[in-house]
């Protein structure tokens, strides 16, 4: 039909236009993540792949199976895919069905789409191609029934269900199949959409009770430290929802004064803040492995199938994969969505720790199930939807952490959140992918969900920014 006709023009426009940009980490060249004098630079070098520390490097080995070159590789791939996929997206349009990463090394990207017409362009990029059925956006609108009709239901025996763009459907994982098809069945979700799986564990928040550190809520209940960041002038921290409720008191690790929960949402999400006082310095980093500080350096979203540490007071540093992004969660106190799941394991008391990639900031510690002696799963609340939430701006190693006064919102508690996107591009504000902006006279197109700091300006990061 000539819509479609039209479509592929633009498909192989876009990717033309951007063939200059095409990314050499998933090729496996020694040169990737290293870009030529004077030239943009590449995703890797925008993430600040480079800055991962050894403590970092060293259990992605432990935990991921792989050695020291192949972590330093996987954490460049993940970086190049993460922008390759951003702008197939949008090349792609509602054609697009997800895009993960595989291998040791994360070196192959896999993108789908529902037209065959589009494998050309998505080859073009140095991708796999997979024609599904269903687009993501098709996927994404049945999971967002699945959470309206989750609501009215108790969805304890259906406790987690997702959008699984490997297999191109919802999925929904019960310990009594009939729970998940009475969520099903109450969503109007069609069962060529949807796909049923068993599990055996209820997952539970990590309430037991530094990014990592301890402290402890109203001297009691203990939990970790997401990532340090600023409200204007304010210092303070984001945490998870469940640890505390607003105007709830807190010490550190070392039972000194801290600060007040001034926000907290639990459940429906797991976010939440504490102002500090004075005697407390937020700093861009989260405690790793020996004690180590592990820089943060921003706060891009992770594909699929990307390497994640986590950082908690309970079982120190451990890492693993993204599994899903899209992910709702049914704990004994309620449903949380959307949260990231991962194949991560925490225990009680790492609730609220930094989950990182790379030097990435993702998110703060929700839940799971299992333990760190037989494995498990943990999910986590992004970060990037608590930062808008509460109009914080976290805490980097970039020197200016995009001005503290740009994130908007209100004075601490409510959940009217920060600025929002859209306009003119502004340092502090969280965009998500597709958002667009003007900046010096041009129109730009978010790839990859984050949040802008000064020296980030759209075209400083084509692995952030497509200029449209």
């Amino acid at each position: 039909m000539p819509h479609r006709h039209r479509h592929h023009r633009a498909v192989g426009a876009a990717v033309a236009a951007t063939a200059a940009l095409l990314v050499a980490g998933l090729s496996g060249s020694a040169s990737a993540g290293t870009a030529p004098a004077g030239s943009a630079p590449t995703a890797a070098e925008t993430l600040r792949t480079d800055a991962a520390p050894p403590a970092l490097l060293k259990a992605m080995q432990r935990d991921l199976g792989i050695d020291r070159r192949q972590a330093e590789r996987r954490l460049v791939n993940e970086a190049e895919a993460g922008a390759t996929a951003g702008r197939l997206r949008a090349a792609l349009g509602g054609d697009f069905a997800g895009a993960w990463v595989r291998g040791a090394e994360s070196g192959t990207l896999t993108v789908a789409t529902t037209d065959a017409g589009d494998v050309a362009a998505i080859e073009a990029r140095g991708a796999e191609a997979k024609v599904v059925r269903h687009s993501l956006a098709d996927l994404d609108a049945a999971k967002a029934r699945l959470d309206t009709a989750a609501a009215g239901l108790n969805t304890a025996d259906a406790p987690v269900w997702y959008v699984d763009t490997r297999t191109n459907t919802v999925v929904v994982e019960a310990i009594r199949p009939a729970a998940a098809r009475s969520l099903l069945t109450a969503a109007g979700v069609d069962g060529s959409l949807a796909h049923v799986k068993n599990r055996t564990e209820r997952p539970r928040t990590f309430y037991d009770l530094r990014g990592g550190e301890a402290y402890y809520i109203n001297n009691s209940s203990r939990c970790s430290i997401g990532f340090p960041i600023t409200k204007g002038t304010q210092q303070g921290f984001a945490t998870a929802g469940h640890c505390g409720r607003a105007g709830s008191s807190t010490t550190g690790a070392n039972r000194v004064a801290q600060g007040t929960f001034q926000g907290s949402i639990f459940p429906g999400r797991d976010m939440a803040w504490v102002a500090t006082n004075s005697s407390w310095t937020a700093t861009p980093y989260v405690l790793g492995a020996g004690g180590q500080n592990v820089q943060v350096t921003g706060s891009t979203a992770s594909p699929v199938g990307a390497s994640v540490c986590r950082s908690g007071s309970t079982t120190g540093w451990h890492c693993g994969t993204v599994t899903q992004l899209n992910t709702s969660v049914t704990y004994q106190e309620g449903t949380i969505s959307p949260v990231t799941r991962t194949t991560v394991c925490a225990e009680p008391g790492d609730s609220g720790g930094s989950f990182i990639s790379g030097s990435q900031a993702q998110g703060v510690t929700s839940g799971g199930s299992g333990d760190c002696r037989t494995g498990g799963e943990t999910f986590f609340q992004p970060i990037n939807a608590l930062l808008q939430n509460y109009g914080l701006t976290l805490k980097t190693t970039g020197g200016d952490d995009g001005g503290g006064d740009d994130g908007g919102g209100d004075d601490g508690g409510g959940d009217d959140g920060g600025e929002e996107p859209g306009g003119t591009w502004a340092a502090g504000t969280v965009y998500q992918p597709g958002d667009t902006v003007t900046y010096g006279g041009a129109t730009f197109r978010c790839l990859q969900g984050h949040q802008a700091y000064a020296g980030w300006e759209p075209p400083n990061v084509p692995a952030l920014w497509q200029r449209v």
